[in-house]
């Protein structure tokens, strides 16, 4: 009996495709840079301290930057594989936001002791590693905590190495039950909830630094402009994601509009609920949507954005589609023409992309609310970095709980109130006819 392809990879189409994707960073890396620029590029990203805005691109060169989002993606695939875990739209989401802040923040270097100390809390839980892995792989946010505090420490090399690393495994340690914790207060619909808990850890901590003297020094570090190749293989790389999903769904469209009914609140996993063909489509569709609004605003595809594209594209697999994600984009867009920010600015070019994380409020209560929380997220996360001098690397995550926590309730306070309104007047209309 023949059996072709599609069959033999079922249940691993997300396997294969995530595993293509870091060969093919590694391959553009190469592409892009010679193995010396690559290696001494490197260099530069581990001893830098990766706080907001530090981009890999202006600070190390192209291959460097890419070659340092493969890695970060490989340990994430290692431990997702170790763990035994699935890939399903979860696991899209937290390695697609590890390639992210490849590109700005995050190195194989500072994010380890973080992963550590997650992993030791489950296991001092007695549970598996597979429970908090995802906490492990998002709270790797904290990575620049660890190379501050590196550089802060005025003892001698191997006095700091041993702080550092303890330091950041205990920041692994409090992650776990302070993301369990937060997640209720923006009733998910914030999608970044360990951004939103690694910015109230970050902000704990940096005020701790601050009370020894251990200021925090603001870093803005960004490549302006767009490269060409770099454009034009993301591109073809979302195109690629479109027709493979196309193919894996025997052509079929319907699945893509099916996966637009969700809000998208949070857990809303399309690999589950729709299957990897639907996803992939919609994953594809929201990459070029995000590509191209930077490119028709006349932004910077700078390593922090074209990162944040990426992570753009990951979340179409958790909670993100094409009908939720334009109002909060616009949102953020629109914000520009009463504040004093353009739409080119850094920070907002960022925010834009990273409104995707308040997708759930335009899906469950309409576009008028995904704009006005696209509008509020462009105001609020300016700010929030100053909180903790830009150690928290989802600093957009931490902003998009704000906006969940003011926005949720007062919506829903006043949509009971119009309901038990409707309610009553039928029920007198209702009398009135009897």
């Amino acid at each position: 009996m023949n059996v072709n392809f599609r069959d033999k990879i079922t249940g691993k189409e997300m396997k294969l495709f995530i595993y293509a994707s870091a060969i093919l960073l590694y391959i553009t890396a190469f592409l892009l840079s010679s193995p010396e620029e690559i290696i001494q590029g490197m260099k530069t990203i581990i001893w830098s301290k990766g706080a907001l805005i530090t981009d890999y691109f202006k600070l190390a060169g192209y291959g460097a930057a890419f070659f340092n989002a493969a890695l970060v993606l490989t340990i994430g695939i290692l431990l997702v594989k170790i763990a035994k875990l699935p890939f399903t739209g979860i696991t899209m989401a937290a390695l697609s936001i590890d390639v992210c802040f490849g590109f700005w923040g995050k190195n194989p270097i500072n994010i380890l002791p973080i992963l550590i100390g997650v992993l030791l809390y489950a296991k001092l839980h007695k549970v598996s590693i597979g429970r908090y892995l995802y906490t492990a792989l998002f709270g790797a946010c904290l990575g620049p905590v660890v190379t501050e505090i590196m550089y802060k420490l005025s003892f001698t090399f191997g006095i700091k190495l041993l702080l550092t690393v303890i330091i950041g495994i205990a920041i692994g340690l409090m992650l776990p039950p302070l993301s369990a914790h937060t997640v209720s207060m923006h009733m998910g619909y914030n999608l970044f909830n360990v951004g939103f808990s690694g910015g109230i850890l970050a902000f704990g901590i940096v005020c701790i630094m601050r009370s020894f003297s251990l200021d925090v020094e603001p870093v803005f570090i960004w490549q302006e402009g767009v490269h060409p190749g770099i454009t034009i293989g993301v591109y073809l790389y979302f195109v690629f994601t479109f027709f493979y999903g196309l193919w894996l769904s025997g052509g079929n469209l319907n699945g893509l509009w099916k996966i637009t009914r969700h809000p998208g609140r949070a857990i809303a996993d399309f690999v589950i609920m729709d299957g990897p063909g639907s996803t992939l489509m919609n994953m594809a569709i929201l990459g070029i949507l995000a590509e191209t609004y930077i490119i028709l605003i006349g932004g910077d595809l700078s390593g922090p954005v074209q990162g944040t594209v990426f992570m753009a594209f990951g979340y179409g697999a958790f909670g993100a589609h094409i009908k939720n994600f334009p109002p909060v984009l616009c949102g953020v867009f629109l914000s520009s023409f009463v504040t004093q920010y353009l739409p080119t600015t850094p920070g907002i070019q960022i925010a834009a992309l990273f409104a995707i994380g308040l997708a759930p409020i335009a899906g469950q209560f309409g576009p008028i609310a995904g704009l006005t929380a696209g509008f509020l997220h462009a105001a609020i996360v300016m700010y929030t970095s100053q909180m903790y001098g830009g150690l928290n690397l989802y600093n957009n995550g931490f902003s998009c709980g704000w906006v969940a926590i003011i926005m949720v309730p007062l919506i829903e306070s006043f949509m009971s109130r119009f309901e038990h309104k409707k309610t009553r007047k039928k029920i007198k209309i209702k009398s009135k006819e009897d």
